[in-house]
């Protein structure tokens, strides 16, 4: 007999524990399980294991509202791997987690209201997946956004002639051994800003980092100075709370000042990075990108860590052109060539939603670009289900927090008001579709911005990143509006 759940979340990283507590919490009868296809929790702070993993946002944002975080502001991937563990064992939510069970399908069957999903079971020791059937009556999509298995790796002439290793940072070999070395990493992006400086302070003998093109890079303190202060005189969910919204309000000004002025704040970007670096440095080479702030995601350097290698020698920021790899090292298309013994390609991430499970509506597939978005959380044509895929601009909890509270109001009203099913529908003419992601242009989402779903030009079928306007829209507005069709069981 097929197992029947209430609700399926799939994915124990920081959405689906925050789906996790917001259902104990707001709909504590309901039934639940998280399926994670991995042997741990945590996602993107399980599976990055490169040195000097860190958060590119502060944890008062990227933390639970519903948990202190009481650490650095910037963190590293340990702590907010324990955080996670900590806060899930905390709420009993781990013992609701099921590991190795990936998500491959999931059906809804119209004339039962229900989901099947079916799923790979990989036990212990065993090489061979069994498939496993549950059904549940609300599905929550908790995945994160990029594909596990697979960074983005693109093919460099000459690759087969390097004699060292060339390495992902998405899959970092333990115990690889970098001391003393010249390593080369390839990418201008958060990854590759945090794994110079790091591989410089735990060993390397030098560091380069080579780039195509530059990146807007941001020194902030690794402390906040206001919640060492509060701490001090506030019980600790005050203080947490004070500078959370501190945080939130500074971000979001910063980010629409950006956006109003965008000429102004890359002169002023510029300046900071410069006052950072020696003495007739070529700054707008290195650090000066042609796109404007926010177009693509700020990097953000903990205590300027990387512009202090730099000054110190350590490492080096090359903008070039690679023409093929050699025996020995990189050649440029400038004649130069970075002598290396390790290559690390920080090129990215290949995005991939829901974990790479299909989606079918009594048999027939969904296709992703041919839906609309409703708040960006549920699925035109796609009933009693919702995911999470977090701001560009803020930290990915503050949506997630948002989408798990909306996906339990929904629950309770359903409830309250006999309705066991609930679909977002496709708007008329009047509203103009547009791409998922708008003003934003890293490759991994150009890649794959013609297969997703689509936004609407207004409300509720936009797309927001901006926390501010989605807490009135998702957490303050009532449930039911023009956007939403119900129906009883």
């Amino acid at each position: 007999m097929t197992e029947h759940l209430d609700v399926i979340v799939v994915g124990a990283g920081i959405s689906g524990v925050s789906a996790a507590w917001h259902l104990q919490n707001s709909c504590p009868g309901k039934s639940y399980a998280i399926l994670e296809k991995r042997a741990r929790m945590g996602g993107t702070w399980d599976l990055f294991r490169y040195p000097g993993i860190r958060a590119d946002t502060d944890m008062y944002t990227l933390g639970f509202r519903f948990r202190p975080w009481t650490g650095q502001a910037i963190a590293n991937g340990k702590s907010i791997l324990d955080y996670l563990e900590s806060t899930a064992a905390m709420c009993g939510i781990d013992e609701h987690i099921r590991y190795n069970h990936k998500v491959i399908k999931a059906d809804w069957k119209s004339a039962e209201n229900r989901w099947i999903v079916r799923v790979e079971q990989v036990n212990a020791g065993s090489p061979i997946a069994s498939s496993v059937t549950i059904s549940c009556s609300f599905l929550l999509l908790c995945s994160g956004y990029y594909y596990y298995e697979q960074g983005y790796s693109p093919y460099f002439a000459g690759s087969e002639t390097f004699t060292g290793p060339i390495i992902h940072p998405q899959y970092w070999p333990e115990g690889l051994d970098y001391a003393g070395k010249q390593v080369v990493v390839i990418g201008s992006g958060s990854t590759a800003v945090t794994l110079v400086p790091a591989l410089a302070d735990s060993g390397a003998k030098q560091v380069t980092m080579l780039q195509r093109s530059p990146t807007y890079v941001v020194a902030e303190p690794d402390r906040d100075a206001m919640a060492d202060r509060l701490n001090r005189w506030l019980p600790e969910d005050k203080a947490y709370a004070a500078v959370r919204w501190k945080n939130i309000l500074q971000k979001t000004a910063f980010y629409w000042t950006c956006r109003r002025w965008p000429q102004r704040m890359r002169a002023r970007l510029i300046e900071l990075a410069r006052r950072q670096l020696p003495e007739g440095y070529d700054v707008n080479k290195h650090f000066g990108p042609q796109y404007n702030p926010w177009e693509q995601r700020l990097c953000i350097v903990p205590n300027g860590d990387l512009f202090r290698t730099i000054r110190q020698g350590r490492t080096e920021v090359v903008t070039d052109t690679i023409k093929r790899l050699t025996a020995t090292g990189v050649l440029l298309e400038s004649g130069r060539e970075l002598p290396a013994d390790i290559i690390v390609t920080a090129t990215g991430l290949n995005l991939q939603l829901f974990g790479g499970a299909s989606v079918s509506i009594d048999g027939r597939p969904v296709d992703l670009a041919r839906t609309m978005t409703y708040k960006g959380m549920m699925l035109s044509g796609v009933p009693n289900m919702a995911f999470t895929f977090g701001y560009t601009n803020a930290s990915w909890t503050l949506k997630a927090d948002l989408v798990s509270e909306f996906a339990c109001r929904l629950l309770k009203y359903m409830d309250a008001n006999g309705f066991g099913m609930v679909v977002a529908e496709r708007p008329g003419s009047g509203v103009a579709e547009r791409p998922f992601v708008e003003d934003f242009t890293p490759g991994y989402v150009l890649r794959v911005l013609e297969w997703m779903p689509r936004q609407g030009s207004r409300n509720p079928w936009r797309v927001n990143h901006n926390y501010l306007r989605d807490l009135w829209l998702i957490r303050h507005r009532k449930i039911t509006d023009e956007g939403l069709r119900f129906a009883t069981n």
